[in-house]
């Protein structure tokens, strides 16, 4: 591509060459710095911090991310920008994307949806997945577990079905906080009716980052928390089913 390249630096934590879980086929993720998300069962609270990570060019990260392109090609794969929360560096993950979609490859950004819409719009012009994470549509656990409100991530979840955006959510089911029958029906209710919706992944809470948040010196209030049972999650499924709402777990 011709003319002067911008070569806008973004902060991220990490790069994983070839991750298998944060959409479709074999992807380039590239992990941001910074999220302004506070989330009891977070597997990455060293990502929190905005100035903890590493400054990397869109220049250098497409480099990188060309050697992948025949892995992503024949797997149907992408590129994957998640944290962190990617929306909090607007201008960097739009230039990304930008540039990957010159180079034909397939682009997913992985959100909380926290970050105002109007700073954000651009980056979904060059977006092929959104994966939403939508913690609780029950306000008041929402804030409990993230210590933020929700409505700027149903707003944004209104706006991606507006523009016909293809949309995974992510549902990360935590015994005794997000297992409540009555919350997982209005999440479904809310879900059903959007076209754009491909797939609600069920998530099972896991403790895999609970000794990080000991390095870090925080307290992790889900330390008696387990596991949910087959059963359990066996039980939300069916209730997004219910709905209509296909769910991958």
């Amino acid at each position: 591509m011709g003319g002067v390249s911008l070569n806008i630096e973004g902060n991220i934590h990490s790069i994983e060459t070839c991750g298998t879980v944060d959409g479709p086929g074999v992807r380039f993720v590239v992990f941001t710095q910074g999220c302004p998300l506070r989330c009891q069962y977070c597997h990455n609270p060293d990502t929190w911090k905005v100035n903890d990570g590493k400054k990397i060019s869109v220049d250098e990260l497409m480099e990188k991310i060309i050697k992948y392109k025949s892995y992503m090609k024949y797997s149907g794969g992408g590129v994957t920008l998640t944290g962190g929360e990617p929306l909090l560096q607007p201008e960097f993950s739009k230039e990304l994307f930008k540039r990957c979609k010159e180079e034909g490859i397939h682009t997913a950004i992985d959100t909380s949806g926290f970050i105002p819409l109007d700073k954000t719009k651009e980056v979904f012009e060059y977006t092929d997945l959104v994966l939403l994470d939508i913690k609780s549509f029950n306000p008041i656990l929402y804030k409990d577990l993230t210590g933020v409100n929700n409505d700027p991530t149903i707003k944004l979840a209104k706006y991606l079905s507006e523009i016909n955006k293809p949309t995974w959510i992510r549902y990360v089911l935590v015994p005794g906080l997000t297992d409540k029958d009555e919350d997982i029906k209005n999440s479904a209710k809310f879900l059903s009716p959007l076209k754009n919706i491909e797939r609600v992944e069920l998530l099972p809470f896991h403790k895999m980052g609970e000794y990080k948040w000991e390095e870090l010196g925080y307290e992790y209030k889900l330390k008696n928390t387990p596991t949910p049972s087959d059963e359990m999650v066996e039980r939300a499924a069916h209730i997004f089913k219910s709905k209509d709402v296909n769910v991958v777990y």
